[in-house]
Order: C-alpha cells, then sequence, then structure tokens
C-alpha cells in the first residue's frame, strides 16, 4: 500500500509555470507505475500523463504535450508534473495517482491509490 500527498498548487497567471510533487510514503514506491489526473467541476476526472517504474517511459494526454512533463525522483519517493505554458482550461484540481501494473494507464479505474488533489487554477 502507499499513500500519496500532492503539493505544488495555486493560482496562476496564463502563461506561467507551476511544478506539482506528490510524495509517497513507503519503501514500495519504485514497484509503482504514477499517473497525473485532473478533474476541473462539474467534469469527469481525465488523464493527464503517466510515467513507469523506472521514469525512463511516459505518455501525456494530448491537450498537454509539450507543456507538462512527468518525471519521477525513487530516492526521494516523489511525482512531479511540470506545467509550463498554462491555459485557463487547465484549470482542475490535480490528483496523483499509483497503479501496480506495468501499463500506463489511460483510466482512473487502472489506478489503485490517489492522493487527496492540489487546486491549479489560471486566470486570463
Amino acid at each position: 500500500q502507499v499513500q500519496l500527498v500532492e503539493s505544488g498548487g495555486g493560482l496562476v497567471q496564463a502563461g506561467d509555470s507551476l511544478r506539482l510533487s506528490c510524495a509517497a510514503s513507503g519503501r514500495t514506491f519504485i514497484t509503482y507505475t504514477m499517473g497525473w489526473f485532473r478533474q476541473a467541476p462539474g467534469k469527469e476526472r481525465e488523464f493527464v500523463a503517466a510515467l513507469s517504474r523506472s521514469g525512463g517511459n511516459t505518455y501525456s494526454a494530448d491537450s498537454v504535450k509539450g507543456r507538462f512533463t512527468i518525471s519521477r525522483d525513487n530516492a526521494k519517493n516523489t511525482v512531479y508534473l511540470q506545467m509550463i505554458s498554462l491555459k485557463p482550461e487547465d484549470t482542475a484540481v490535480y490528483y496523483c495517482a499509483a497503479s501496480p501494473r506495468l501499463r500506463l494507464g489511460l483510466n482512473p479505474g487502472e489506478y489503485a491509490y490517489w492522493g487527496q488533489g492540489t487546486q491549479v487554477t489560471v486566470s486570463t
């Protein structure tokens, strides 16, 4: 089992950057595929990016490709989401998630553990 705690959200202007962090508890962090999802008010939770156990394989949603980068530091039990050129449509609660599967899952149901979320608000 792993517990996840996100941080780094906030209120920014369009075009700004933010880096989200997700700290994981336990000594088994390296055994999990990690993902970031987001959920805007009135919308379903959507996939943002996923990262393999070693960090060598990543996949991102088309809507964030070229702007968001997922990475991890297994020595620090932390996964990151670097976001640049933020847009108002990026406004959402961002969630970190962990999956015991090797697959870089795109669906929330593939992830067994979730953080509490961190709010990102991008103003015009």
